[in-house]
């Protein structure tokens, strides 16, 4: 079971450095997210099996572990309820956009116009306050790697447990650092794991893998200027922004020929799909990253009743 638990880790790990997309994108986020949440549940049935001595130093490292994990996930909620009120202002765009093809009056113009500045503005402010709250709530969280080797006698202690353990704080670390960096803002690359051991079933090799494909997007994103690197946000303000320039554009050449607000060429039409198509995406896939988060948390809570109740018996 504890190879097992190794072999799991590492073929996760693998999995998300060598999946197709970045890892920046939803399906690569959600990836992560259960896969941190799996890991912790690996581990905490694992306990049970190792034959630990009730309470002692043990059971004080799980605790704070979790507390990290719990800290750390809070922090992305809040990252994600950011991106989730710009989708409720992206949607009231899409609205305005569907009205303006119904009726491309002058009223209906100033109306979607009007909305679509106010999507602009909700997604200036997400990416103001993620930036404000990668400084304030993960910076501090100091999700770096634990550079021990994996030969260290003092990750054989409890029967293997802390070695458990010191896996799961190596591969949650990247892990929180890419819904972090996804969700919230351009994080740093944690410290690096280049020739780390490849003991205990060759995780820090899958990690240092990880870390490399993490520390090349990550200076791709800091290169373009990003702070929220979520793909399909940066899609989506995107699509409003050419949504806005076509009935811009529809609108000068009414006023230029004398005529009637009419969108000729499907111009607008085509760009009002292009956004609803990505809003939904994002919201989509931001409604069930804030489910893995919540799952994630009540299992926090579970395993430490759990670990809690096997020492007082």
């Amino acid at each position: 079971m504890v190879n097992a638990f190794f072999t799991t880790l590492a073929r996760g790990l693998d999995e998300l450095s060598g999946g197709g997309g970045g890892l920046s994108s939803l399906p690569a986020l959600l990836r992560a997210a259960a896969l941190l949440r799996g890991l912790h549940s690996q581990l905490t049935m694992l306990v049970g099996q190792l034959h630990l001595p009730p309470g002692g130093r043990w059971l004080d490292e799980y605790m704070d572990e979790t507390a990290r994990l719990w800290d750390a996930c809070l922090a992305v909620k809040l990252g994600l309820a950011a991106v989730e009120r710009y989708c409720a202002a992206a949607s009231c765009a899409v609205a305005a956009l569907d009205d303006w093809l119904h009726d491309p009056s002058p009223l209906s113009t100033r109306q979607v116009m009007r909305a679509l500045s106010a999507s602009r503005r909700e997604a200036m402010a997400a990416e103001e306050e993620n930036r404000a709250l990668s400084e304030s709530r993960i910076a501090p969280l100091s999700l770096q790697l634990d550079e021990r080797r994996a030969a260290d006698a003092r990750l054989c202690g409890f029967n293997g447990f802390r070695g458990l353990l010191y896996a799961l704080h190596n591969a949650s670390s990247l892990l929180l650092l890419i819904l972090a960096g996804g969700a919230c803002a351009s994080g740093s690359p944690c410290s690096s794991a280049d020739g780390a051991d490849s003991a205990s079933g060759g995780f820090m090799a899958s990690i240092a893998k990880l870390q490399k494909r993490m520390a090349e997007e990550a200076c791709d994103g800091a290169a373009a200027g990003r702070t929220i690197r979520m793909d399909e946000f940066r899609s989506a303000r995107a699509a409003a922004e050419a949504a806005r320039e076509e009935v811009e554009r529809a609108a000068a050449a009414a006023a230029a020929g004398g005529s009637k607000l009419v969108d000729q060429d499907g111009a607008v039409k085509e760009k009002a799909e292009e956004l609803k198509a990505w809003v939904e995406v994002l919201r989509a896939g931001t409604d069930g990253l804030v489910c893995q988060l919540d799952d994630f948390l009540d299992d926090i809570v579970e395993g430490r009743k759990e670990l809690s109740d096997l020492c007082s018996h």
